[in-house]
């Protein structure tokens, strides 16, 4: 759809400017408290901003691939209902009017809720329903929320429609129209905040996104957006914002702290900012982290150019932790200042759910749990991910039996369909399981937990060798004869367990007693040492296929086919077609882990 701009941008005194609230709606606050300074009255003030980041769909504290209310060894629990609780709590001691609620992004994909709202019964359809995400964020009243990558899964058209059902503005400083370099949304946010007896406190909140939207989501944003790094644009807007008033300047990026980048240097911005911003850009208060899925309570970064210090705070995912930053002010030569900044997280686990917004989304809840339910196949025996990550397990099996089969489907009569198919596919969890006997959408979909799609590449053998190559990084290097902990023998430098693949359609052994870079023995294709020139089509999903993870060659390799469907709407529909889930009909073991040519397990 058009990338037209929304009608409030448009009638913004400044161009390309955020939304701008001049006290509107915000009550009286509480007088501000006074102290003495060289014989008079100090105002002081103080000021709460929450946020939550990486939602991903979790209103409930609810398990839809496992179809129970959600558990875990920490005993956390999840879902806007417990942070709508949380909110209405800090908003009492505080006072509502002293507040802001905040979000950093990633908020409509993650969730069988969401993927129902999105593909099945979707929200852009004539007549179709307001996003469960949008009707609980607009109940709870978040004030600004941040762009997360995530955002952009379902396409533009998708995004666009849920940004107007939200009652507050979708931030991105650095999400701009590709031909005119100009914001897509809103770069920024502003609040007044009434004090009696002094002039209000103004609160600006910029709005930051993940450049990694430009590889991860590259069909649907490629021509249309771009997205420069957070430290460009936050330099730009900051001073914008302090000129237009700003006494308080907070950060919302979906972006996190480590400084690191997963793409590796595929695009000139990292990734990982949120401590480059505050550590590089001058004029910020506070920034609210996402994107890492990591928790923060609270953590320090000097400015440099500054030296004023800037508190970052990331709560952890799924609404499982809510952001609190508490903003002392005082005012002082004709203006507000920020006197001090400390930062904290609540746990959703000490609430229960706010029974106003279980009512708000039961129906949209049920009728998830309806679909997840329904029975697609029967097994034969049951399948687990729970050794997957190392050893070669027949359940990931299954996911790169039906990207073959896709894929070979798909290339009958072109010039590529004598090519031999391969396919890669990760460990994505590490509690998937498909039982014996009936299978449903649910059990399907906890297998492969994200959206993405099929791509296929072509791929020279060498090629291959090098991405086999560098996936066996996520091995730590185990001497022969060590002791081999499962628990830390994998993730080495990190790495997720999604940036792991399995390649299916050849032989290998990965000996983990050796460096990086040559792990990777006894490879073979049709009983025979690979050819390095032998031209290969690999079945990949979109991420991989843009250059998520950083695998060598696959994001610049030919494209001969891609399509918009799911991988877990394929794996649904095969098991749906073949009626019996049996793994002689899908498992082989193409991989094993040696030591110095003796297997591990």
């Amino acid at each position: 759809m058009p990338l037209n701009r929304r009608k409030f941008l448009k009638e913004s005194a400044v161009t390309g400017a955020g939304v701008a609230l001049a006290g509107v709606g915000v009550a009286p606050v509480a007088q501000a408290a006074e102290g003495a300074k060289g014989g008079r009255p100090v105002k002081r003030y103080e000021l709460t901003v929450m946020g939550t980041t990486d939602l991903h769909g979790h209103v409930f504290n609810w398990d839809y691939f496992k179809d129970a209310e959600y558990a875990d060894k920490a005993g956390n629990a999840q879902g806007l209902a417990r942070v709508s609780t949380l909110v209405n709590e800090i908003r009492a001691e505080k006072g509502r009017c002293n507040t802001l609620l905040l979000d950093a992004g990633d908020t409509i994909q993650g969730t069988p809720l969401t993927y129902y709202y999105a593909k099945v019964d979707p929200i852009t359809a004539k007549g179709g329903p307001v996003h469960p995400m949008a009707q609980a964020m607009n109940a709870i009243g978040y004030d600004a929320v941040a762009l997360g990558n995530h955002e952009f899964n379902y396409g533009i058209e998708t995004l666009r429609k849920f940004e107007s059902q939200c009652r507050f503005p979708l931030l991105g400083a650095n999400a701009l129209d590709a031909k005119t370099l100009k914001p897509a949304f809103p770069p920024y946010f502003m609040k007044d905040f009434r004090v009696h007896g002094a002039p209000p406190v103004r609160v600006a909140v910029l709005g930051l996104t993940n450049p990694g939207i430009a590889i991860w989501d590259k069909a649907y944003v490629q021509g249309k957006l771009t997205f420069p790094g957070l430290e460009e644009q936050a330099a730009k807007w900051v001073p914008k914002l302090r000129s237009m008033g700003a006494d308080v300047v907070v950060v919302s990026a979906h972006s996190g702290a480590s400084g690191t980048s997963s793409y590796g240097d595929q695009i000139p911005y990292v990734e990982n900012s949120a401590a480059l911003v505050a550590q590089q850009v001058p004029g910020i208060d506070a920034i609210l982290v996402g994107h890492a899925h990591l928790e923060i309570p609270e953590l320090k970064v000097t400015n440099t150019a500054t030296g004023r210090t800037v508190v970052l705070s990331e709560p952890l995912a799924f609404a499982e932790r809510l952001s609190v930053f508490d903003f002392g002010l005082v005012f002082e030569k004709g203006r507000w200042h920020v006197e001090s900044v400390a930062a904290s997280v609540r746990n959703a686990n000490t609430v229960a759910d706010d029974p106003r917004i279980t009512r708000l989304l039961k129906d949209e809840h049920e009728v998830v749990v309806a679909y997840v339910n329904q029975v697609v196949g029967r097994a034969t025996e049951t399948l687990t991910t729970v050794e997957a990550r190392y050893k070669d397990a027949p359940i990931i099996d299954l996911i790169t039996r039906v990207q073959e089969d896709v894929v070979r489907a798909a290339l009958v009569g072109t010039q590529y369909a004598s090519l031999p198919v391969i396919a890669q596919a990760s460990p994505f969890s590490r509690t998937s399981e498909i039982p014996a006997g009936d299978v449903t959408i649910r059990d399907l979909s906890s297998l492969y937990v994200y959206d993405n799609t099929l791509v296929a590449k072509v791929l020279t053998g060498a090629q291959v060798r090098a991405y086999l190559e560098y996936s066996a990084n996520y091995f730590v290097q185990t001497p022969a004869g060590a002791v081999v902990d499962t628990e830390k023998l994998t993730n080495a430098n990190n790495r997720p367990d999604y940036n792991y693949d399995y390649v299916s359609g050849l032989r290998y052994d990965i000996d983990i007693a050796q460096a990086e870079g040559s792990r990777i023995r006894n490879l073979s294709y049709d009983g025979a040492p690979l050819d390095d020139g032998q031209r290969f089509v690999l079945a990949v999903n979109n991420y991989r296929a843009n250059g998520g993870g950083a695998f060598p060659y696959v994001a610049s390799a030919t494209e001969v086919w891609s399509e918009s469907t799911e991988i877990r709407t394929r794996i649904s529909e095969w098991v749906t077609a073949k009626g019996v889930l049996d793994p002689k009909e899908f498992a082989s073991v193409d991989w094993k882990l040696t030591r110095e040519g003796v297997p591990v397990f």
